[in-house]
């Protein structure tokens, strides 16, 4: 089961990460080029955080209940700490997700609140540009690009 979970995991993490960047990219674009807010404008803030909650609800799976990884961390959390991908996969990965989560939906929910195009392409382009960043700082790169291709 682990290594289903964690190979859909890993798959649908370009599906979130292609997302963020599409999102992240037309909201610096409307912003920066004045133009007005569309539906679809909307709908890539709206997939984004669907394709973010279907990763965090996948990573909290392997978190809490799959990883050997996550249950080795916490057999001894302190000395875990010191060992570079039990610490990254126990603390490190968990946060950085977690917090482009909240800054991904912050950016959906305060575009939408905004009375101005200008307002909502300036709030999507920070909280989705934030977002963005803390996934590619968070993303395990050293993990083969698809599951299969060592």
């Amino acid at each position: 089961m682990y290594e289903i979970v964690l190979a859909i995991h890993n798959i649908f993490r370009w599906v979130a990460l292609i997302l963020a960047i599409v999102a992240t990219v037309f909201a610096f674009i409307g912003w920066l080029g004045k133009r007005e807010w569309s539906e679809r404008d909307r709908k890539f803030g709206t997939f984004l955080t669907i394709a973010l909650d279907t990763q965090l609800l996948l990573g909290l799976i392997l978190y809490f209940f799959l990883s050997p990884l996550t249950k080795t961390a916490f057999q001894d959390f302190g000395a875990a700490m010191g060992v570079a991908d039990l610490r990254f996969f126990g603390l490190e990965h968990a946060v950085y997700m977690v917090v482009a989560v909240v800054f991904a939906h912050l950016g959906s929910a305060l575009s939408k609140k905004a009375t101005t195009s200008q307002a909502k392409f300036m709030r999507a382009a920070i909280f989705y540009g934030l977002a963005l960043l803390l996934i590619l700082v968070g993303i395990p790169w050293g993990r083969p690009l698809l599951p299969g291709l060592g």
